[in-house]
């Protein structure tokens, strides 16, 4: 027992030193801070730099963002958002400058470094029609074939992964089954998979990855269903935990192995943080069913029966399972309203989200549409979203809302592999998380959604900088 205290005492000593010596190296340094500020109207402007001083104890009258390099977490994915249909046919009515301007701005040098791109298997609500890639009935799959995807998503798809380079992460999720595959006989309003589909279905999935990667999209991933718990009235099917359980162990899991594709990442759940500890306690408490699941996706949206997003449901998720990563995997602004399009509400929901679940234990976070038209469409069922950047296809123009700029503060700057890192905030108003990225460069996210202006101090390790924190504003330190 004496052994043990001595071996803890001197592991601390060690921590400290180190500590102590990594903030003698950096004592007098600084570091640039990047701000948007919506008062202001300025957005992800250079606002020069902020140099490190001593700071002892902090006072609980001192408004603090608190940074532990030496504390280290879960490594970043990636960043990204979806290309689906309705992006994609966005995309090609616009003018040749402007689809240069929209994929720069996701995937170029200078734009939001997105590296992460999700699109659907068959039809989904923000397609202009609903369909699969089989004739009715065809259990041999014979007649699969991707040809509705090659006008618009597969060209816009492979533009992205141009752009990306070795980054690309690319997975995919399936809505619903054809219609002659589930028990309600159509693709929406939920139903279920029947039995004796579920073989079929699986092969499915493999036809879908071949097809895609002969045609040079590398598939990183892919999610076992969307909203498996969601009966929409559009694209949508029904599977409990067991049920899910049982697909992956069965029929999807064991179909990947044998087909070579032991490697993609199988994502379960792919719904709401509402359900999502039953669901992977349930889904997962099987070996054999855990042993294909790599990850657990989930989505924002259970503020439709909550007052707020429950963030507390990663964590505990995430003690559970520490094997497996979070992913998120949809989130959007619903209710489209082009007179809307430049509240900065819409990149605080964002900020608070992403912010949250990377502190939560996130590992991977995708937006939804990355590109939507003047009615927040096209959309088969009414379901009108916004988007990051808003396209009038009839003018030309292109709309950059804060949702870009606030997911930019993020996506730009911390990047693939880097490492989230102790952080905290003393103040409720200031929202935070800090990563490292691998070069060394430490960088720290601090949002204020307040009507307020707060003065705080970046205090890491007895140094600090001081920093003003504009009402709604977001702003990105880079040590």
């Amino acid at each position: 027992m004496r052994k043990l205290i001595v071996s803890c005492f001197l592991v601390g000593v060690v921590m400290n030193v180190n500590a102590q010596n990594y903030w003698k190296k950096n004592a007098g340094k600084t570091a640039k801070v990047v701000l948007t500020n919506s008062k202001a109207n300025e957005k992800m402007v250079d606002k020069g730099v902020v140099t490190f001083e001593q700071f002892g104890q902090p006072k609980e009258t001192d408004a603090c963002i608190f940074v532990a390099p030496h504390f280290k977490y879960q490594k970043l994915i990636g960043i990204g958002g979806a290309i689906t249909d309705a992006s994609a046919e966005t995309f090609y009515k616009m003018p040749k400058n402007k689809q240069k301007e929209i994929l720069d701005a996701y995937f170029g040098k200078n734009g939001l470094g997105y590296t992460v791109v999700r699109t659907n298997m068959n039809s989904c609500d923000f397609s202009s029609d609903s369909y699969t890639y089989v004739e009715d009935n065809d259990t041999s799959l014979k007649t699969f074939n991707v040809a509705h995807d090659e006008k618009y998503k597969i060209p816009m798809i492979k533009e992205a992964q141009k752009a990306i380079g070795n980054n690309f992460t690319f997975y995919f999720s399936p809505w619903s089954p054809p219609a002659w595959m589930k028990s309600n006989q159509s693709l929406y309003k939920g139903g279920r998979l029947e039995n004796q589909y579920y073989q079929t279905w699986a092969d499915y999935y493999i036809k879908f990855i071949k097809e895609y990667e002969k045609r040079g999209i590398n598939i990183w991933g892919l999610t076992v269903q969307n909203e498996p718990m969601a009966t929409q009235s559009w694209e949508s099917c029904i599977y409990t935990a067991e049920e899910e359980g049982e697909f992956l162990k069965k029929n999807l899991g064991p179909t990947l192995w044998k087909n070579g594709y032991k490697d993609k990442k199988v994502m379960i759940w792919d719904h709401n943080r509402d359900l999502i500890y039953q669901r992977a306690t349930t889904t997962l408490s099987d070996p054999e069913t855990s042993k294909y699941a790599h990850g657990i996706g989930y989505h924002w949206y259970e503020t439709w029966n909550n007052k707020t997003q429950l963030f507390d449901n990663l964590a505990e998720t995430h003690r559970a399972f520490p094997d497996k990563f979070l992913a998120f995997t949809e989130g959007c602004k619903e209710q489209f309203n082009m007179d809307k399009i430049y509240d900065v509400s819409l990149g605080e929901l964002y900020s608070k989200n992403m912010l949250n679940d990377f502190n939560k234990g996130n590992a991977l976070w995708t937006d939804w549409n990355i590109l939507l038209d003047e009615t927040g469409g096209p959309n088969h069922k009414g379901n009108f979203c916004f988007a990051p950047i808003i396209a009038d296809t009839k003018t030309g123009e292109v709309f950059y809302t804060y949702e870009y700029y606030y997911i930019g503060h993020v996506s730009k700057y911390i990047r693939p592999n880097a490492q989230r890192i102790g952080s905290s905030s003393n103040r409720a108003a200031l929202t935070s998380s800090a990563f490292m990225n691998e070069n060394g460069q430490l960088v720290t996210v601090i949002m204020n959604d307040s009507d307020n202006d707060i003065e705080t101090n970046l205090w890491i390790e007895g140094m600090a900088a001081k920093l003003n924190a504009p009402a709604h504003s977001i702003q990105t330190v880079i040590l």
